[in-house]
C-alpha cells in the first residue's frame, strides 16, 4: 500500500528555478523598457519641433501677408517664442483682434530642467545666424533641443 503524501508546499530546487526564470526575463525586460521610453521621448521631441516650427511659419506668413505692422528693419520672425502664444494685433482686423499661433509653448523633452519655464528648455536661432553656428537674435528664426544625447538613430538631438 503507498502512502498518499500530501503536498505541503514547493521544494527548494522548484523555489529557485521559478527565481531563476524571473530574473531571466527581468534583466530582459530592462533594456526594452529603457527603449520604449527613449522611443517616445523622440516622438514628443519630433512634435514638439513640428509644433513650434509651424507656429514660427504661420506667423512669418501673417507677417508676409500683411497682417501685423511692418519694420525695414526686421525680419519678419518673432521676437521670441512667448509672442507666439500671447499673440500680436491683427492689422487687417477693425477691431485689432489678435493673432495667436499657439495655445502653448511645449517643453524639450530631452530637458534635464524641469523648473524653467518651456520656452527656456529650446535653443534659438536668429535669422542671422547660419545652420551650422545657431546662435541667438532679435528674432527666432527656428528652434533646436540643447540636450547633448544622442538619438536612436545616431543623430544628436540638437540637430534635428
Amino acid at each position: 500500500m503507498n502512502p498518499i503524501r500530501s503536498s505541503q508546499g514547493f521544494t527548494l530546487i522548484e523555489l529557485v528555478i521559478t527565481v531563476a526564470i524571473v530574473g531571466l526575463l527581468a534583466s530582459v525586460a530592462a533594456p526594452v523598457t529603457e527603449l520604449v521610453v527613449q522611443r517616445n521621448k523622440e516622438h514628443e521631441l519630433r512634435l514638439a519641433l513640428r509644433e513650434i516650427r509651424k507656429g514660427i511659419d504661420a506667423y512669418k506668413q501673417a507677417y508676409d501677408d500683411g497682417r501685423m505692422a511692418k519694420n525695414i528693419d526686421e525680419s519678419g520672425y518673432p521676437a521670441s517664442l512667448r509672442v507666439l502664444v500671447d499673440g500680436v494685433p491683427d492689422a487687417k482686423s477693425a477691431n485689432k483682434r489678435k493673432l495667436y499661433f499657439l495655445r502653448r509653448i511645449p517643453r524639450d523633452p530631452m530637458s534635464a530642467n524641469t523648473e524653467d519655464p518651456p520656452e527656456q528648455t529650446w535653443g534659438l536661432r536668429s535669422y542671422e545666424s547660419d545652420a551650422d553656428a545657431p546662435r541667438e537674435g532679435r528674432d527666432v528664426y527656428d528652434v533646436y533641443s540643447k540636450s547633448a544625447g544622442i538619438a536612436l538613430n545616431r543623430i544628436p538631438y540638437s540637430q534635428w
